[in-house]
């Protein structure tokens, strides 16, 4: 694809960077081919484009993870909006979740996230949960579900939609056969065309989701994640991507001690410390190890890096039997990328204006 290079006139000064991610989980490079892959990364490379846009011109940290969500959201290939998978019951049930290092100025301070679950009309889950955020006289909780919470988004001009426009042939078909039953006759609807030949997914019954971090030139930290769950869960099943310190999470803090601010004042580097962190794959453990704050403690209380604290994270995953990545993000634009799966759709731009993507695990950005 041409890459969008936007002209130096239009780029605002300053550090911003966006990550991204499409999923993790048991994707083969042996399975898939040339085309597949090209396809997925060119998704993943629109993602990164249509967030770095709003960052470029010195857009808030907010609007862009919303901006980068979308595009995966409306993309058939991921598990989220309208490509998500279906539960046990054929039915679909979406989540989604923002959070902010520091809240806008006219937010109050301590309302810095927001969780939603068991969605099924919201066309963009990423949209509607920013809408509720700004919000907080209509939607003062940090955890809202269902019809509640798109009710109150469709006041506020979200757009619902018909629960079909979800379906795509390809999930439906992953959907009957992990349950064990006939893949045909496709359920019949007006708002699409059962003989469409849905675009083929690397991920088979997915447990992933799909996410975004960035950090704007105001220093704050944006994290959004989007998700249609894990394949034939429970209806009413809740995941990680909605609970806050589980699968999202942003934070900003002041380094106390007085050695490190003293070596910060002579390294002309801030006390202030920031981090976000959006993780994907098999949520019910990503809860059970709180892993998103997780790495942010680490980080804290421990003085390891952003790398060192993701990498132990994910490794305590895998070792309780959970698999998945986590993306993470600093305010000195440090970026973590780790996964202890066969893959993670995921992708970084920087100043630069230049997507790079990698599906795999042995692959490195490019």
């Amino acid at each position: 694809m041409t890459e969008k290079t936007p002209l130096l006139s239009t780029v605002v000064a300053g550090r911003y960077v966006l990550v991204i991610h499409g999923g993790a989980g048991t994707m083969s490079k042996e399975g898939s081919t040339p085309a597949q892959r090209a396809e997925y990364k060119a998704a993943l490379s629109r993602s990164l484009l249509s967030g770095y846009d709003v960052l470029s011109h010195g857009g808030e940290a907010m609007d862009a993870v919303v901006a980068a969500v979308k595009i995966m959201e409306d993309c058939p290939l991921f598990n989220s909006a309208h490509g998500a998978v279906f539960n046990v019951e054929g039915k679909i049930e979406l989540e989604t979740s923002l959070m902010l290092s520091k809240p806008p100025p006219h937010i109050p301070a301590t309302r810095r996230g927001l969780g939603l679950t068991l969605l099924t009309r919201a066309k963009n889950p990423s949209s509607l949960v920013r809408a509720l955020y700004l919000q907080p006289d209509l939607a003062p909780h940090t955890f809202l579900s269902g019809a509640t919470a798109e009710n109150i988004g469709a006041s506020l001009g979200e757009t619902l939609v018909d629960p079909s426009y979800f379906f795509t042939e390809r999930r439906w078909r992953e959907h009957r056969r992990g349950i064990g039953l006939p893949e045909e006759p496709l359920p019949q609807h007006d708002s699409y065309d059962v003989k469409k030949v849905d675009t083929a997914t690397l991920d088979e019954l997915p447990t992933g989701t799909v996410g975004a971090v960035a950090l704007d030139v105001n220093g704050c930290i944006a994290v959004l994640t989007s998700t249609g769950g894990k394949t034939n869960k429970l209806v009413g099943r809740v995941g990680d991507t909605p609970v806050m310190g589980s699968g999202f999470w942003a934070e900003e803090w002041s380094e106390m001690g007085w050695v490190t601010r003293i070596v910060n004042s002579l390294s002309g580097r801030s006390n202030q410390k920031a981090l976000g962190i959006s993780g994907t794959g098999d949520g019910d453990y990503f809860i059970r190890h709180a892993t998103a704050s997780t790495i942010a403690r680490r980080v804290q209380y421990l003085g390891e890096s952003l790398e060192q604290a993701a990498s132990h994270a994910v490794q305590d995953l895998y070792k309780g039997g959970g698999l998945g990545g986590v993306i993470c993000l600093d305010s000195e634009g440090n970026v973590a990328l780790p996964l202890n799966c066969s893959g993670m759709y995921r992708g970084v731009i920087r100043e630069d204006g230049v997507p790079r993507t990698a599906i795999f695990s042995d692959e490195v950005l490019s």
